[in-house]
């Protein structure tokens, strides 16, 4: 099975684009669809339901970013929702430098060593920018 996320970007109408959909890959078959959630930021530069980022899978679980700074985690058998974290804000670092989360574009989450990586912030083409990068764990250390 293949996991697609939509990316219907139109900022005029920043709720409408968005979602993943699961194909058989054998037969092109539609398994299931999910709308994405209607974006908390509406109104804000660089808000939309559109989800362009690349997609990361692991068992049970597939991992999807969108525009609107939400990672996403979706059972890969129904697409339930399992897990959303709004990256779209302001961060403290290890380091103690100001961070912003922002629009998520491009490559998709990284799984390593029991950790989850994402990027957050992408302002080309109309995002909003930031300058994040999270490293979230099962255990929350």
């Amino acid at each position: 099975m293949i996991f697609v996320a939509v990316s219907d970007l139109d900022f005029k109408k920043p709720e409408a684009g968005g979602g993943l959909t699961a194909v058989q890959i054998a037969t092109g078959e539609k398994v299931w669809h999910v709308p994405a959630p209607k974006p908390a930021c509406l109104g804000q530069k660089g808000c939309s339901a559109a989800q362009p980022s690349a997609v990361t899978v692991i068992p049970n679980v597939v991992f999807s970013g969108s525009l609107d700074g939400h990672l996403r985690a979706y059972s890969t058998d129904q697409g339930k929702l399992l897990w959303d974290f709004d990256t779209r804000k302001p961060f403290s670092t290890v380091n103690h430098v100001a961070a912003q989360g922002g629009s998520m574009n491009g490559a998709g989450p990284t799984v390593a060593g029991g950790m989850l990586f994402v990027n957050s912030g992408y302002g080309f083409f109309g995002g909003a920018p930031g300058n994040v990068l999270l490293a979230f764990s099962v255990d929350g250390r």
